[in-house]
């Protein structure tokens, strides 16, 4: 792989001399918000969900809201682990709404969905990790709209039942992200762990080979390229057939510094060697999330 240029964060100064700006590079800039958000919007508020587009600030929400598009974020808005790069907030949970997969049945069908993502906060405060309430969310979307679905799940701390329990609800996609290299799990994702994550991905192929799998990564957070191959190679060992890298963006203060933003043409070379390794699909770009354009990633898998 070629050498490419390192790009760092530029500061502003106030007069005072104080930092006072970060600048984003030039490819990292988004839109302003365009007609047709209030429309998704309304039906979020209307039936009282979460999305991770709002929990986790993702900077393609006035894009995918526009086109009345949303990734549901299921199990409440307050995760039990305290991950160094998520704004979802943290905290202790309440119980599970019994009548949440049906809202978001609801929500799907309003929307007009055809391809529905379906994600949630980590519940370790739960037995099975939420498990029974992810079956329940995938089968109540289906009979309402027939739409195809993606879960994108937590590790469940590795309880095998609770993974065959949202298998059983028959995913078109199953998504668990990798988010980083190994080195960084205990800054960026305390208190999961790479293997369980490679277990996990691994028990789904085994228990239904014909089910793709899916995992992302967040680049930027001071991996090495030799890092990235290593873990994208660990991927393809236990079958995982999608990928995603995209850009980690800081979403607060309080949260992991950006180490280095990667320009496009990077993220390009990043993905042509992923699909060197045998992924059947890649997603590579500054602004590529878990769950962005996630239907016209899976169409193109079954092409």
């Amino acid at each position: 792989m070629t050498s490419l240029p390192i790009i760092t964060l530029e500061n502003s100064e106030s007069p005072e001399g104080n930092v006072a700006v970060r600048r984003l590079p030039r490819w990292l800039k988004r839109p302003l918000p365009q007609a047709g958000m209030a429309f998704t919007s309304d039906v979020i508020s209307d039936l009282k969900l979460e999305t991770v587009c709002e929990s986790a600030k993702c900077p393609n929400r006035t894009e995918c809201w526009s086109t009345k598009t949303a990734t549901f974020m299921i199990g409440g808005n307050v995760c039990t682990r305290p991950c160094g790069f998520c704004s979802v907030p943290k905290g202790k949970t309440e119980a599970l709404e019994i009548d949440e997969p049906e809202r978001v049945a609801e929500a799907a069908a309003r929307l007009g969905l055809r391809y529905v993502v379906i994600t949630s906060v980590t519940r370790d405060d739960l037995p099975d990790g939420g498990a029974e309430h992810w079956y329940q969310t995938v089968l109540a979307v289906r009979a309402k709209t027939g739409a195809q679905i993606e879960v994108l799940t937590p590790d469940f701390k590795g309880n095998r039942a609770a993974v065959t329990r949202v298998i059983e609800s028959r995913p078109d996609v199953f998504n668990h992200n990798t988010e980083t290299v190994p080195r960084l799990y205990h800054r960026v994702r305390r208190n999961a762990d790479y293997q369980r994550t490679l277990d996990l991905l691994k028990q789904v192929k085994d228990e239904a080979p014909e089910m793709p799998t899916k995992s992302g990564l967040m680049l930027g957070l001071g991996e090495t390229h030799e890092e990235l191959f290593d873990v994208l190679s660990d991927l393809r060992g236990v079958g995982c057939d999608m990928l995603t890298l995209g850009q980690y963006l800081q979403p607060g203060p309080e949260h992991l510094p950006v180490e280095r933003y990667l320009p496009p043409e990077e993220f390009d070379e990043l993905g042509e060697m992923a699909r060197k390794l045998g992924f059947s699909m890649v997603a590579s770009g500054p602004f590529v999330r878990s769950s962005y354009h996630a239907g016209e990633m899976a169409s193109q898998l079954t092409e």
